[in-house]
């Protein structure tokens, strides 16, 4: 509950910039309200996946302590708002985001940014591989989930990198559902029972990828991942850094162990969690609470007195 109250109040914050054309206001707002609850949490923690360290305005940067330190020690990926632009343009699907797993269990990616990924429910694992091409893989999850190819729905960031795969998709005969921001919420749903996402597929951001990968544990689902450096530079920097290029990481090389947290709190509304609402003299939220250890998806709904939060 205490990370749930970290993710409600980024969220309630960020809500007065929805649908006003400034994402970096948006962003500020969650940071700061997100670093005030997190400094209240009985526990020590490190941010492994974070807003990279900056120079100025305060953020929640890789490496900063967080926590009274006291309580266990914990690696902490946080994103305060994932999908700054769509919260900007008033658009779904906006979560506020913070997941935590035992110290030194989550995969550091040393600033390679993007990632290739495919994410998709149980029924996937040990049946779909990202190294295959992504017709066998639609074809094998759907024998595995007793479906028709033709209604196989594949969530996809929309980008001018992915058109060849957009088009491999639609030529094997299954739907896309085009992301224009927000691969967590579209991971999440590829891996949850009764979504209507099969898949999610395509490169999108690294520590996203690793924040993924915490609620996927809880769920029993699949994500595999491989590095994808942007540039000549960025891939020296993997290679001194000893990451295999090549690899490909599955949930339990992006974070191990069985005790991870995954805590989301809808900013805009989106099929995964609602977004904030203010009725009268409250503000509604509602969250999504994830445990790999127990297996549990929880939800919570709470009102908030705005006159708390004006």
């Amino acid at each position: 509950m205490e990370l749930v109250r970290a993710t409600e109040a980024a969220a309630i914050r960020s809500a007065p910039w929805i649908g006003h054309g400034d994402k970096n206001a948006a962003d500020g707002a969650a940071v700061d309200a997100m670093r005030a609850f997190l400094g209240t949490v009985n526990f020590d923690g490190v941010i492994i996946i974070g807003e990279g360290e900056k120079d100025h305005a305060p953020m929640l940067f890789n490496g900063e302590h967080v926590g009274n330190g006291r309580g266990p020690s914990c690696d902490i990926a946080v994103d305060p708002i994932d999908g700054t632009s769509l919260t900007a343009a008033g658009r779904q699907n906006a979560l506020s985001v913070i997941a935590v797993s035992d110290r030194g269990s989550m995969y550091d990616p040393s600033a390679v940014f993007y990632m290739n990924k495919i994410v998709c429910g149980p029924e996937g694992v040990g049946v779909v591989d990202i190294r295959k091409p992504i017709a066998e893989n639609i074809h094998a999850l759907a024998r595995a989930k007793k479906k028709d190819v033709g209604d196989m729905r594949i969530a996809i960031l929309d980008r001018p990198r992915h058109e060849r795969l957009i088009e491999e998709v639609h030529a094997v005969g299954a739907g896309t559902r085009l992301l224009l921001d927000g691969d967590v919420a579209g991971g999440i749903n590829a891996a949850r029972y009764e979504s209507y996402i099969d898949m999610c597929v395509g490169v999108g951001g690294t520590p996203e990828g690793i924040i993924t990968a915490c609620a996927v544990k809880a769920l029993g689902g699949l994500i595999q991942g491989q590095l994808l450096p942007k540039d000549d530079e960025e891939r020296q920097r993997a290679i001194d850094a000893g990451h295999d290029l090549d690899r490909v990481l599955e949930a339990n090389d992006l974070v191990s162990g069985d005790n991870t947290y995954f805590v989301a709190t809808g900013v805009t509304n989106g099929e995964l969690v609602r977004g904030v609402q203010r009725k009268g003299p409250i503000i509604r939220t509602e969250s999504v609470v994830l445990r790999s250890k127990s297996g549990t998806v929880r939800r919570v709904e709470a009102d908030h007195l705005a006159e708390k939060w004006l």
